[in-house]
């Protein structure tokens, strides 16, 4: 059991934050062993076929099992929507004894495998190449995808944040995971290691992923940022190659087009994601989208660069109704 306890500050401190690097090297678990994870087998088996001829051995090593695995591989971003970049050049910049340590302490009761050895004897030069590494997984497997799968992991954070308006603290961790428990200040999570973090003014975050699932993922070592990488909501729809089609009775309410519109935001899209999964133009899936949000079944929410569309409650509850009629 892992035990964090918050200080007078800390929970006002609670920060959300996604993060491209923590994504790129938990989904390379996911090819390691894809029946583990059959929701992402349509992605693992593309992925596995583009990266054949490149040697992913010192990236599993770095996260070995049920054991602690070094920080330094995916450090807790500082801001809420990091960039791939920004994170490797935090990355890099590890202190080198940092860096062995850390690599040290992850196989300490066990041998350390000889792809390893770099990181020990020569710590700067080794992380170099693990940051050239990883760009060339990414730009490989993830890059293409990560739209979609930044839509779902922004979708994440602003339930969560509605959560925590709603319900404060409790309702918010209530509904983190299962292993996730709240009470009078102490965040309990449900792990083989025992441990007791002590938060004092420091705030906690959080990191939602569409790769960590079933598991929550905890970063608690000296200096890093406590972190809790949990899994995102939404992940079982992600790779689906088509949208079910909306039920007859609300498509005699809405329109067909405008009714298949409020069902493909059950995740977080912008127009051009729903113009295309609907096979709409951009005007025509905006038009749809503004009489909605007009009629309080959609809220829009800006990020970036980008405005992002969500079913509101009213609109969960109308297609829910739809949804019940028909059993």
């Amino acid at each position: 059991m892992i035990t964090v306890r918050f200080g007078a500050d800390a929970l006002a401190r609670v920060r959300f934050a996604i993060s491209p690097l923590i994504e790129s090297q938990l989904s390379v678990r996911v090819l390691a062993d894809p029946g583990a994870q059959a929701l992402h087998l349509p992605w693992a088996a593309e992925a596995r076929r583009q990266t054949a001829d490149l040697d992913l051995g010192v990236l599993r090593a770095l996260q070995p099992e049920d054991v602690y695995s070094p920080d330094f591989v995916h450090p807790p971003p500082a801001g809420p929507l990091a960039e791939l970049e920004d994170e490797l050049s935090l990355m890099v910049a590890t202190p080198v004894e940092q860096v062995r340590n850390e690599v040290r302490d992850s196989y300490r009761d066990r041998p350390l495998p000889p792809v390893l050895q770099p990181f020990v004897e020569h710590p700067g030069d080794a992380v170099i190449a693990l940051a050239g590494l990883v760009r060339a997984y990414w730009d490989r497997v993830l890059a293409s995808h990560w739209p979609r799968l930044r839509a779902l992991l922004e979708g994440d954070v602003l339930h969560r944040a509605r959560r925590m308006a709603d319900g404060g603290a409790e309702r918010l961790f209530a509904g983190i995971d299962p292993t996730v428990s709240w009470e009078r200040g102490v965040l309990r999570i449900d792990k083989r290691a025992e441990a007791t973090v002590d938060l004092g003014e420091r705030g906690l975050l959080f990191v939602p992923s569409v790769f960590v699932w079933p598991a929550v993922v905890l970063i608690t070592a000296e200096p890093w940022q406590p972190t809790i990488i949990y899994p995102a909501r939404g992940v079982g729809t992600l790779w689906e190659p088509e949208r079910p089609q909306p039920p007859e009775a609300l498509a005699a309410l809405l329109g067909r087009s405008r009714a298949a519109v409020l069902l493909a935001l059950d995740r977080p899209s912008t127009t051009t994601d729903l113009a295309r999964a609907r096979g709409l133009s951009a005007g025509g899936a905006s038009q749809h989208l503004a009489v909605l949000r007009d009629a309080g079944l959609v809220r829009s929410h800006r990020t970036g660069r980008s405005v992002l569309y969500l079913r509101t409650a009213a609109g969960d509850d109308l297609l829910d109704a739809v949804i019940s009629r028909r059993r």
